[in-house]
């Protein structure tokens, strides 16, 4: 038997990079899967490859609405949730001294807010399963400073106290809650001019 038979997993920026590794992954282990991002065409196409195990909610994980409607389209294609993979986030590059506040509120909101926001919408549904996991995709930034990356830094070591304090909670439901802190990863997400921008800022 495969480890996740018939669980429903919900992976965050599950359209490419590491979430659709992670779908990728449990779908191999028997999970149905929601796709959730942003990234329409990519997210559809990675569910349409996937199967019958898989399918695409557009997800803004900062947005309660789309939240509320993610968990519903899970429970109604697949049943209740068992799995969160909240993985969906962005950096953005810059000193502290030159970061817009547009800039910052961006990354906390995604990387920080969107984790609060899917593990309270998710808890209902975890509830009805009988227990579940809520797994936080934090960053080795999330234990230590880095330099050119603040909001970023900060988010992640939020998540990580979320993290935790959620544990805490829901441990008498059932749910377990824990963070992973992978290092840095080429990903579309940081290839490319994104690369390029981080190596020029280090080197001045």
């Amino acid at each position: 038997m495969r480890r996740f038979n018939n669980r429903t997993v919900i992976v965050t920026g599950g359209a490419r990079g590491m979430g659709a590794s992670h779908a990728r992954g449990f779908v191999a282990e028997g999970a149905n899967v929601v796709i959730a991002d942003v990234l329409e065409q990519e997210g559809r196409t990675l569910a349409d490859e996937l199967g019958d195990q898989a399918i695409f909610s557009r997800l803004d994980v900062t947005s309660d609405a789309d939240w509320a409607a993610t968990v519903a389209a899970a429970e109604d294609t697949f049943g209740p949730v068992s799995v969160l993979i909240n993985n969906a986030g962005i950096v953005r590059f810059g000193v502290i001294a030159e970061t817009e506040l547009a800039a910052w509120r961006q990354v906390i909101d995604i990387n920080l807010t969107g984790t609060y926001l899917g593990t309270r919408a998710v808890v209902p549904s975890m509830r009805k399963a009988g227990g579940g996991a809520i797994v936080n995709i934090s960053s080795t930034e999330g234990m230590r400073g880095n330099f050119g990356i603040g909001a970023y830094v900060a988010s992640k070591w939020g998540a990580r106290g979320l993290t935790k304090t959620a544990a805490l909670e829901l441990g008498r439901d059932n749910i377990r809650v824990n963070s992973i802190h992978p290092g840095v990863i080429r990903t579309p997400m940081i290839a490319g001019p994104a690369a390029a921008a981080f190596e020029a800022l280090v080197s001045d």
